[in-house]
């Protein structure tokens, strides 16, 4: 499939998004978001994906934040819309995934960038990155799940002050409150994804798929998580991966997953 402002590639597995609006600075506009949701939806679709990975172009920005254009004369009924319609085509569709999703942030991840990250399942930024929520400065609020995620992944006080203050942290600072998993050279950013990627892949995708559910329900609200785990983990049990996994445990050799 042929897009205007994304870029995808699959290899040994692993499907690459690449957010590709280099002199935007990668900005989401409302037809990168609607192409990011196509490109996420076939890579979920696609059973010789195992692991897909997002990241931007250049050496500058994984997406410093929304195109403010398009929404700046917005009325109140239209901005709640668009926020919304956000939410449910892209921001929650990558958080429910049935396949994991790593994000590369090489660079800034402002706004919605960053709001897209936290979506993901997993955190890798490059030494140059810098992420924040400056919405407030703009005289609204994140929108795309940002007051949500933000302090489910570094605490209520620090989320607080991140989006009050408007401010950005560095990748370290990122790394020490759990914003991200890892810190590595911008050079070897994607590399260290895929090495991450690589590992996932030699699993059970059924097994992962159940594991993202169970996780994901600790977070839902009126959903009980540890019900959602033992009806997830009883699931297991009538699959062929598991068949697979401990007979190959018993026999002492490496297990080879179908994904049923």
């Amino acid at each position: 499939m042929a897009f205007e402002n994304i870029l995808t590639a699959r290899e040994n597995g692993i499907t690459t998004i690449t957010i590709n609006r280099p002199t935007k600075l990668n900005a989401l506009n409302k037809e990168t978001i609607q192409e990011l949701h196509q490109a996420f939806e076939t890579a979920g679709n696609d059973p010789e994906t195992k692991v897909i990975v997002i990241t931007g172009s250049g050496e500058k920005a994984f997406v410093a934040g929304a195109d403010i254009s398009e929404f700046a004369n917005f009325s109140v009924e239209e901005g709640a819309q668009l926020a919304a319609h956000g939410q449910e085509i892209l921001f929650d569709f990558v958080q429910n995934l049935r396949k994991p999703v790593i994000a590369a942030v090489n660079g800034f991840a402002l706004g919605g960038g960053l709001e897209l990250a936290m979506a993901c399942h997993i955190r890798v930024a490059s030494d140059n990155a810098k992420m924040g929520l400056p919405e407030v400065s703009l005289g609204v609020i994140p929108g795309y799940g940002g007051t949500q995620r933000l302090p489910q992944l570094v605490g209520k006080g620090k989320a607080m002050e991140m989006i009050m203050t408007a401010g950005m942290v560095a990748a370290e600072e990122a790394k020490q409150y759990g914003l991200v998993n890892h810190v590595v050279a911008q050079t070897e950013l994607l590399d260290f994804c895929y090495g991450i990627a690589q590992k996932i892949r030699r699993n059970s995708p059924v097994a992962i798929s159940q594991a993202i559910k169970a996780v994901n329900a600790n977070y839902e609200d009126g959903v009980n998580g540890y019900t959602t785990e033992i009806k997830a983990f009883g699931k297991c049990f009538g699959t062929e991966d598991f068949k697979e996994g401990t007979t190959a445990f018993l026999e002492k050799r490496k297990a080879a997953f179908s994904g049923n």
